[in-house]
């Protein structure tokens, strides 16, 4: 069983990393005007670069460094604005600039120093529009809609790690009943699109696209792994998934990263007892989004033929944890509380000014907020200060 149990953990790692998020991807790559097969395109090349990344990194150091495509990020996709080959070229932009977060150290720093509450509420303000569609997909859709909520809730309370797998079966499962897709094609589907680069594609993607990933998905990541007692280089991590993210591009992958939520599935004692083998989890978590991404199409064909509201509804009941988890992070103290409301509301709203959405509005209203209430008591603090009287 010891010798089985990483391998076990590894395809567990891929499945649940897979399905607990592939609508989201799907949804978000449509919002930013791909078609079916650029999407099913862009599905396979984030498959196919999280597991060559997963590969590489744990053979490489010998340690369960499971990587994952940036969740929130394809989430971030569903309030922008742009063509695809513009959004391809922000695509590739937010790849440059995770390399550069790991060659350059201050631009790490830079990252690092943008309040918690702030990233945490830009975070939740694009989360929140997804999760509101189970709402509307049980006013629009009842009949599809319900039986997937209610297998989600059933799992969610007696198996919570099935709950997003289960409910996306049952989705599968309405779905050919209502629609007979008849046979679906398992040829994996590559098409190649050439970025355009344009000043608001960049600043209204790419930009928010590369802050959300490294504050939502490779800080937490570096902190699990820390947790399990792993603490990998992240310069190493930085550059390879930077690379793979900036070449999957052209194929319509968005981003990839450090796993954060199905990091611990790897990485944790259930993995293996001896830590020195769980690099074997995430190395099979690897080959089995290899495998996973060859079948990309025939997923993004099933639910390609739903209704969008279904689909954006299974991906928001797959992100409430992730909602939860940011609203706590953001409005838990009350310092800079004020900032990330501002962050959040702004985000929220879904507002297009000049081009740019409005995750980077909600950054830049947040952040100056948070600047001037924080000079503002500072002035304050000296004025209590007593005067010398000499």
């Amino acid at each position: 069983m010891e010798r089985t149990q990483p391998i076990i953990a590894g395809v567990v790692t891929a499945l649940v990393g897979f399905a607990s998020s592939f609508t989201v991807v799907l949804a978000g790559l449509r919002a930013v005007g791909a078609d079916e097969r650029q999407a099913a395109s862009g599905l396979m090349a984030l498959c196919v670069a999280v597991g060559a990344v997963s590969i590489v990194l744990g053979l490489r150091y010998r340690m369960p460094i499971a990587i994952a495509w940036s969740t929130p990020g394809a989430a971030l996709l569903l309030t922008a604005d742009a063509r695809f080959a513009e959004a391809v070229g922000a695509f590739v932009v937010c790849g440059l600039l995770i390399m550069a977060a790991g060659l350059i150290p201050w631009l790490s720093r830079a990252i690092a120093a943008i309040p918690g509450p702030i990233a945490a509420a830009m975070l939740a303000g694009v989360l929140l529009k997804l999760c509101l569609a189970p709402v509307q997909a049980m006013l629009d859709v009842p009949y599809l809609a319900g039986p997937v909520i209610l297998v989600w809730a059933l799992l969610y309370r007696f198996a919570r790690t099935w709950a997003v797998p289960g409910a996306l079966a049952t989705a599968a499962a309405v779905i050919a009943i209502a629609y007979s897709p008849g046979d679906l094609s398992l040829v994996p589907v590559v098409e190649i699109t050439l970025p355009a680069f344009s000043l608001s594609a960049v600043v209204g993607i790419g930009v928010p696209l590369f802050l959300v990933t490294m504050a939502a998905q490779n800080v937490p990541g570096m902190a699990v792994l820390s947790g399990y007692g792993y603490r990998p280089p992240l310069r190493g991590v930085l550059l390879a998934t930077g690379a793979a993210s900036a070449l999957g591009g052209p194929f319509g992958g968005h981003a990839i990263n450090l796993a954060a939520i199905t990091a611990a599935l790897a990485a944790s004692p259930e993995a293996a007892p001896d830590p020195s083998r769980r690099w074997i989890a995430s190395v099979t978590a690897g080959v089995s989004m290899i495998g996973l991404g060859l079948l990309s199409s025939a997923a993004a064909a099933l639910v390609l033929l739903s209704p969008p509201v279904l689909v954006t509804a299974v991906a928001g009941l797959a992100l409430f944890g992730a909602l939860g988890s940011a609203l706590s992070s953001a409005f838990t103290e009350a310092h800079g509380r004020e900032g990330a409301v501002v962050t959040f509301a702004v985000t929220a709203s879904g507002v297009s000014w000049l081009s740019v959405g409005s995750a980077f509005w909600g950054l830049v209203a947040g952040g100056l907020m948070h600047l001037l209430l924080r000079r503002a008591q500072a002035a304050g603090l000296r004025s209590t200060l007593p005067t010398d009287s000499r």
